[in-house]
């Protein structure tokens, strides 16, 4: 009994769990970039990402343990993250990028 409440409550802690996760997009033609996913309701302004120097696109987010559905918007067009751990499909059955965050 005491191994299943532990088991539980190790669960439960693992839920509240969150991280900093980087997001990188390598397409220095682009004009503007953002991200878009699971963790901001796919709202297109949610995210910008920032250009960095060397041209590739950065954004940190804070993600709970899981796995979460993104893309890019790449100037306003819908892109997959080629780095992406896994490919997987929303609910329109489109591909989306996939991360797992533990």
């Amino acid at each position: 009994m005491s191994v299943h409440s532990h088991f539980r409550s190790a669960q439960f802690s693992a839920k509240k769990t969150v991280k900093p996760v980087n997001f990188l997009c390598t397409i220095d033609s682009a004009q503007k970039v953002t991200l878009v996913g699971d963790f901001n309701d796919w709202h297109p302004e949610a995210t910008p990402m920032q250009r960095q120097p060397d041209g590739c696109w950065h954004a940190q987010v804070t993600l709970p343990a899981g796995h979460h559905h993104y893309q890019f918007l790449v100037d306003g067009k819908p892109t997959l993250d080629p780095r992406a751990q896994g490919i997987a499909r929303n609910e329109q059955n489109e591909k989306v990028c996939l991360i797992a965050v533990s």
